[in-house]
């Protein structure tokens, strides 16, 4: 059975405690993220908007901001993907006015956030495809490893861990947050 963006929406509203993709006409639901991908997940968000939206840039979201995805061929209506990654930044100039809907666009950021069951390989293949469709930065974070990820098309994926800085130029100039922000503290 092949669903569609409609069939997806109908789901969601009868079930909002579930997170769902459309992911080539196949619904996946995916569990809730563990306390601490989540944790880092509003830790960069945060740190993202503040600069963000200082500046008037555009707009930082979280992990249920639904992105619907070009079409993968072209004649095919079916399948289009709504994929949602974990952070995404879209600049101003491409959305102007936030929807009460899903954005039919591929951000200029996307951020996956390796949570406890997840596998690495899915999702590099996630980033990889937001990265094809236009995306000019992925990030994987993977908590296990304290490792941060940077991907950009046609370049060799940089890592990054403890002591280093995340920047942006080509998205956020004069962005930086030291990579031993994402963690979250310790309190005694």
């Amino acid at each position: 059975m092949c669903f569609t963006i409609t069939d997806l929406e109908e789901l969601q509203t009868e079930h909002p405690e579930w997170q769902m993709e459309l992911v080539e006409g196949k619904i996946i639901v995916m569990g809730p993220s563990d306390y601490e991908s989540e944790e880092i997940g509003t830790r960069l968000s945060t740190f993202l908007n503040i600069w963000v939206m200082s500046r008037k840039l555009g707009r930082v979201t979280g992990s249920s901001a639904g992105f619907i995805l070009p079409r993968i061929e072209e004649d095919d209506s079916e399948k289009r993907n709504l994929r949602a990654p974990d952070v995404s930044f879209v600049r101003a100039d491409r959305l102007k006015k936030t929807k009460r809907d899903f954005v039919e666009l591929v951000p200029d950021l996307m951020v996956e956030i390796k949570s406890k069951s997840d596998r690495i390989k899915p999702l590099e293949e996630k980033i990889q495809l937001f990265l094809q469709l236009g995306s000019v930065v992925g990030i994987l974070i993977d908590p296990d490893k304290l490792t941060v990820t940077v991907y950009r098309i046609n370049q060799t994926p940089v890592v990054l861990q403890n002591g280093d800085m995340l920047t942006l130029p080509d998205l956020l100039p004069g962005w930086e947050l030291a990579v031993s922000e994402l963690w979250p503290p310790e309190f005694e």
